[in-house]
């Protein structure tokens, strides 16, 4: 194997299957490798609900691999890899079980994160190390990835293959007249929830003042639905509720037609900023500087500084970089007018 070709790797398999706010982060990653590299053949080991919002990425072999199919599934990722090693691996996620099925994936190059974000035996299983970068986004830390293969130019694209019946639902849920606006209000956490009482609140107010549609959406939980209907039920004006209805490609064409998104840290609230929709996040468990909107980081109502005092006892500036907090009642420091005034600015500015 010559240095060239690992230089100028021809195989590039990604190793990340969650979650699908951090996926869409790997969108760019995969254009940018797409553009320095034409010619190399890349692979990525994704999660099976991952990869149904990413199904059909140009250039892309995805091989799924379900989490919870213990050694079973690592036998099929093995058969699905193959022999031959990749020239380059990106061992682009942090737990034990993901550092111990990367082991499965034969590579040369086998590309991990730097000691200080390194965790779980993650240094045990590749031999290079992207360098520190002090405070950044989730996005730009994988990022860090390609610029390490010596990509020079980061291509900030993240178009997706749609389907015109996925668009065409997109078109059947929104309204013609008034804003269209689309809230999301579940995480993958709860204590990263805002209260229904507040958003049964908020949809009014929406509908009274500007007049908007709103759409509410959830995954097909059983507890996301429930939330949902709480939300639904409290209101007074009547909602679009589609939870559990809709499929990732069917939501990603929604919130692209939606005047306004709302939502917690969530994959919805990434999805938004991916498809160039202004949304607003409600963060206060976790630090929007880090895992918040990337595109639209403005919009955040932003209570983690206050969260870090009231729960750590420190001010933000001296709590480690990543930590969450996520305490019963932290969502409770954002107050309605705090998203009234972020709603304003968005519709006002729109008309």
């Amino acid at each position: 194997m010559t240095t060239n070709h690992l230089q100028n790797p021809r195989s590039i398999c990604l190793f990340r299957l969650s979650a699908i706010g951090d996926v869409t982060h790997v969108i760019p990653v995969i254009k940018t490798l797409q553009h320095q590299f034409p010619e190399a053949e890349i692979t990525w080991v994704i999660g099976r609900l991952e990869h149904r919002l990413l199904s059909g990425l140009p250039g892309v072999r995805f091989i799924e691999f379900d989490k919870k199919s213990g050694w079973q599934g690592i036998k099929q990722l093995r058969r699905a890899v193959g022999a031959m090693p990749f020239d380059v691996l990106l061992h682009m996620q942090l737990s034990f079980r993901a550092n111990l099925v990367s082991r499965f994936i034969p590579a040369i190059r086998r590309v991990g994160f730097d000691r200080q974000r390194s965790k779980e035996g993650h240094g045990l299983v590749i031999n290079e190390r992207i360098p520190y970068l002090k405070d950044c986004h989730v996005l730009d830390g994988f990022m860090q990835f390609a610029t390490h293969l010596g990509c020079q130019q980061t291509v900030m694209n993240w178009d997706l293959p749609i389907a015109d019946e996925d668009e065409q639902f997109a078109r059947q849920v929104l309204a013609s007249e008034g804003p269209r606006v689309v809230i999301s209000p579940c995480s993958s956490h709860a204590l990263r929830n805002w209260s229904v009482a507040r958003y049964s609140a908020l949809v009014d107010w929406l509908v009274e003042v500007h007049r908007a549609q709103v759409i509410l959406t959830g995954s097909p939980s059983a507890k996301e639905r429930a939330f949902v209907a709480d939300i639904e039920a409290q209101a007074s004006h009547t909602v679009t509720n589609i939870a559990g209805q809709d499929t990732l490609k069917q939501l990603w064409c929604l919130l692209k037609a939606a005047d306004l998104v709302i939502s917690p840290d969530s994959g919805p609230m990434h999805m938004a900023g991916c498809v160039g929709t202004p949304v607003i996040g409600l963060l206060a468990a976790s630090n929007y500087r880090r895992s918040g909107s990337y595109q639209f980081p403005e919009l955040t109502v932003d209570k983690y500084p206050e969260a870090c005092e009231q729960f750590l006892h420190k001010p933000v500036g001296e709590v480690r970089w990543g930590t969450k907090t996520e305490f019963p009642g932290a969502m409770k420091l954002i107050e309605l007018t705090d998203v009234q005034a972020k709603v304003n600015q968005v519709l006002t500015e729109s008309k």
